[in-house]
């Protein structure tokens, strides 16, 4: 087997170094690369249907991640993963409602879910990424998953254009080759078939970058609202602040703005321009006024990007190793959960038809871009300073319950066609992505 070689041939799996293989076959039926939302949702719901999968992660849980907040939207694939019960029984924080905040410091009305007729499942959660992914890994271990940590792939192997399997590579140095009939790379934004593959594309007007930390004791509204994420504008409008409430009183609190603006156009440590930026905030101020600062900040590129390709012979792309959209509306976990429970889906029924094409294994693409393009649009939309979702929605009263749609992470049934045509009067939006697998 050589790794992404469409002339070559493969050869019998088999270890470079001396130990004897840690993974109970040498050929599986799925190996999924990472055990992030995206691939330990495909590798529970592959195990479920009968496939052995193997879930490979290259660091250990638990392992810091940012994205705290879970869409609405989340409940149906998590209730379909059989966490449901979990969740209610976690400590996490219970997410009824969102609420902007303008550059003046004015707060709108609290937003909550259960006032919408459009959302089935009012209540979600403000996670923890450290326990919330260990779950979800530990999750398809249940469900038969043989899963390992402290694992890496190195490679993915090709015999002509179709994957065959990977390269694995263990903390100690050990690297063994793997079979498998179908490879899901979860590899999140390393994205290790899209970069070498170079399918990657970025979108030209979403290249930010966040700054964010934690704090202890911030301000917590009361009742519903105290679970809010909370989405504040800086008094140029030119970056943005989260604020999202998590347990033992620590919220998360990060600014995004253009990465020319925020990192590239500036002097200082991330500590210095955060601070810079809280300045130009009079709702982040009034919130952490009094809290400790638990960590220094963080610098994360928040590029938005997507794959030209969702699958091949043998192999699909799942969460960020397909496309990421701005963190604006805490998308990336909802992405990430659902394009894994359709790429389950989607291999199950090749392995049921005996058909592990590309046509076959990324014939969900279109549903799901079609979703993506939905996100990416509202979020054009609110970086646009001269567009108003208030203003856009006085003129279009109609439109309310799409918008609720995308807001929610309803975005794959609804036909949304009819919220973007009259916004695209408003405001720029984006052309769309199109389907190439």
């Amino acid at each position: 087997m050589n790794a992404m070689n469409p002339n070559s041939s493969a050869s019998s799996s088999s270890s470079t170094g001396s130990a004897e293989s840690p993974f109970g076959a040498a050929q599986y039926d799925v190996v999924v690369i990472g055990g992030g939302p995206a691939g330990s949702t495909t590798a529970t719901l592959t195990a479920k249907a009968g496939l052995s999968t193997l879930l490979l992660e290259r660091d250990r849980f638990p392992r810091f991640k940012i994205g705290e907040s879970l869409m609405p939207e989340c409940w149906s694939t998590l209730e379909r993963l059989g966490m449901i019960d979990q969740l209610k029984s976690s400590r996490f924080v219970e997410k009824h409602s969102v609420q902007f905040v303008s550059s003046s410091g004015k707060e709108s009305d609290p937003f909550f879910f259960a006032e919408s007729d459009v959302i089935d499942h009012p209540q979600t959660w403000q996670v923890v990424r450290e326990e919330f992914d260990t779950m979800l890994f530990d999750n398809a271990v249940a469900h038969g998953a043989e899963a390992h940590q402290e694992v890496g792939v190195r490679e993915v192997l090709f015999d002509g254009d179709r994957a065959v399997g990977v390269k694995t590579r263990s903390r100690d140095g050990e690297s063994y080759e793997i079979g498998a009939r179908v490879v899901v790379d979860a590899s999140g934004q390393n994205a290790l078939m899209a970069r070498r593959l170079k399918l990657q594309e970025d979108d030209p007007k979403l290249r930010n970058a966040s700054i964010f930390t934690h704090f202890k004791g911030g301000h917590r509204d009361e009742g519903l609202n105290e679970g809010a994420t909370v989405v504040l504008h800086t008094q140029r409008g030119e970056s943005w602040f989260w604020y999202i409430p998590l347990p033992d009183d620590v919220v998360s609190v990060g600014v995004v703005g253009p990465l020319d603006y925020l990192v590239k156009g500036r002097s200082g440590t991330p500590q210095e321009i955060f601070d810079e930026e809280v300045a130009l905030c009079a709702g982040i101020q009034r919130r952490i006024a009094g809290a400790e600062q638990m960590e220094p900040p963080k610098v994360l590129r928040d590029f938005t990007y997507r794959s030209r390709q969702r699958a091949g012979d043998g192999w699909v792309l799942v969460g960020d190793a397909f496309g990421f959209v701005d963190p604006l509306y805490s998308s990336g976990v909802f992405l990430a959960l659902k394009s894994g429970e359709m790429a389950a889906d989607a291999i199950v029924d090749s392995f049921e038809a005996d058909d592990l094409s590309a046509t076959r294994l990324g014939a969900f693409n279109g549903e799901f871009l079609k979703g993506m393009e939905a996100v990416r649009k509202l979020v054009y939309a609110f970086y646009d300073q001269d567009f108003s979702i208030a203003r856009f929605l006085k003129q279009h009263p109609d439109q309310r319950e799409n918008v609720v749609h995308v807001l929610v992470g309803n975005v794959f049934r609804p036909n949304l066609d009819p919220l973007f045509e009259p916004m695209a009067a408003m405001t720029h939006l984006p052309e769309a992505w199109v389907d190439a697998s």
